[in-house]
């Protein structure tokens, strides 16, 4: 090391000055939250929609309206542990997760999706069936809830949709179907006014539920990814590597690996090797200068290991 010298290299006079890192997850806490007000509107919308279902469909004598509010308080239910889920994730790291519990918002995301899954198959189903054995279903009666569902499902959805967690875009797709499913009713049910064509809502349902179902399946494939460890999008390990050696006092860049705990909150590790010997302050800022150009990629969590050239760092 350069024991002796007094002043850093002329490369560490563009870098920023030595402070302490600290990991600032304050914006992180507050979508957090965010996320579970976000939940629970939706719960209590969800349910209270679905009384209303099912009071409505006995009092117009409707298997199908009634058939819907039993579909919505099982949507309720996945929503009900989604905000859980979510509030757990919302702890602090201990002893028992030294990551935090970040990563349990992943198991309301799974119920969600395993949730709508079950629903569009049944959906499905029904539809098949209607399909080849038409019923005649009240026209004025599909119109009047078709417009009630949609207000309400769609507050809901815009609500949820603007929302960045996992949790919140696998709820939101829930309100989606319904959106579309009321759409659905609702134009079936106008041409139904005018025209008899019984065959109409079935087939809007089966187009719905196939919409739906490649929805879910990109929820599943995202949350896996997460699962599995694998790299987030948008953090290309060569791109990350690239944009590092441009830091000056780099020579080499080994063992990096990068993954996310849910899909918002990503983690980085990496071997650095300078390009001469530093003292330790100078090797301080060094890595501070690395953090710094991290952060500003969306990577909320860095540890640096510093080593020789000559070192192995094969994983």
């Amino acid at each position: 090391m350069l024991a002796k010298e007094k002043t850093p290299d002329k490369l560490f006079r563009s870098l920023p000055s030595l402070s302490t890192h600290t990991h600032d997850h304050s914006h992180l806490h507050h979508a957090h939250v965010h996320a579970g007000k976000n939940l629970v509107l939706a719960f209590w919308i969800n349910t209270a929609f679905a009384i209303f279902e099912l009071i409505g469909g006995f009092y117009i004598n409707s298997v199908a309206v009634m058939s819907d509010a039993v579909h919505d308080f099982g949507d309720s239910v996945s929503l009900g542990l989604a905000w859980y889920f979510q509030r757990v994730a919302g702890r602090h790291r201990d002893a028992a997760f030294s990551f935090g519990y970040r990563r349990f918002s992943l198991l309301g995301v799974l119920i969600n999706s395993a949730v709508l899954l079950l629903g569009s198959g049944f959906v499905i189903r029904e539809a098949l069936l209607r399909l080849f054995n038409p019923e005649p279903a009240s026209a004025t009666g599909m119109i009047g809830f078709a417009i009630i569902g949609l207000l309400v499902n769609g507050v809901a959805f815009l609500r949820l949709q603007k929302g960045g967690s996992l949790s919140e875009k696998a709820v939101a797709l829930h309100f989606l179907e319904d959106v579309l499913g009321w759409l659905a009713v609702l134009i079936g049910g106008v041409v139904m006014y005018f025209v008899e064509v019984p065959w109409l809502d079935p087939a809007l349902s089966l187009g719905i539920a196939c919409f739906i179902l490649i929805n879910v399946f990109k929820n599943f494939r995202q949350s896996f990814q997460i699962l599995l460890e694998g790299t987030p999008a948008g953090l290309e390990e060569e791109e990350l590597r690239t944009a590092l050696t441009t830091v000056p006092g780099i020579a080499a860049i080994n063992d990096l690996h990068v993954w996310s705990l849910d899909g918002e909150y990503n983690v980085l590790t990496l071997h650095l090797t300078p390009d001469k010997d530093y003292t330790l302050a100078q090797t301080e800022i060094l890595k501070e200068a690395v953090r710094s150009m991290l952060s500003k990629r969306n990577i909320h969590h860095i540890t640096i290991e510093l080593e020789s050239a000559a070192a192995s760092c094969d994983l």
